[in-house]
């Protein structure tokens, strides 16, 4: 039975992927910061962590026995929206935490246990964070995804050597408390394309900055 560790479970993506991957008949370990009714309703293994307490995040891999095929990290905030303040600084800072250094951590935790399956470590991402964006705004989360981008990049370079694949995916504009409700891309759309592309993910893709349709964002 393959494995999947799946971050922010308890809602929106994270949810999703846990439903679809339980019923594929993966075993399936699900962490939240809090569960919910929904995810205590599917057949996983809930494991409460807090992203931002960087000790529990850093030996989180102890509690898990080899192998393990696929970690994605998905947990992530979107708050602050701007900087205009120093209250506004220090939740950049927390962002930056939690989008960036924890899943990098997080990952770094579990690499044995994804190498001894020569298994692959997700991190998902968004255009956001693509210096090549035209857009402006919203640069706490933008720094923070660009941040992630660079770190899993050289996480990638690092795995490979343990013949594991690493990369990163924007799951699009998603229907989810986050996303809100005016984006055009409903969860099981989003989480089943994300599928396919994780399942086809060969070396050559190790290290790349992907959408969920497989093409490349521009860094």
């Amino acid at each position: 039975m393959p494995s999947v560790l799946i971050t922010g479970a308890n809602r929106g993506i994270g949810l999703e992927f846990a439903r679809q991957y339980s019923e594929d008949g993966w075993e399936v370990i699900a962490t939240a910061r809090h569960s919910s009714a929904d995810l205590d309703s599917l057949n996983v293994r809930v494991e409460q962590l807090e992203l931002t307490d960087l000790d529990a995040v850093a030996g989180f891999g102890k509690h898990l026995g080899d192998p393990l095929d696929l970690l994605i990290a998905n947990a992530g905030t979107m708050q602050p929206r701007e900087a205009a303040s120093a209250v506004d600084g220090r939740a950049w800072a927390e962002m930056l935490t939690v989008n960036c250094i924890a899943p990098y951590l997080l990952a770094k935790s579990v690499l044995r246990q994804v190498a001894a399956a020569k298994g692959k470590l997700i991190a998902l991402t968004s255009g956001m964070g693509s210096i090549a964006e035209s857009s402006g705004g919203y640069v706490p989360y933008r720094t923070s995804k660009a941040a992630l981008n660079m770190a899993w990049h050289s996480l990638a370079i690092e795995a490979e050597r343990s013949a594991v694949i690493a990369a990163v995916i924007d799951p699009g504009w998603v229907k989810t408390r986050m996303g809100g409700q005016g984006a055009p891309t409903p969860p099981e759309q989003s989480v089943g394309d994300m599928r396919a592309l994780i399942d086809r993910l060969g070396v050559d893709d190790s290290g790349a900055f992907l959408k969920r349709d497989g093409s490349r964002h521009e860094w």
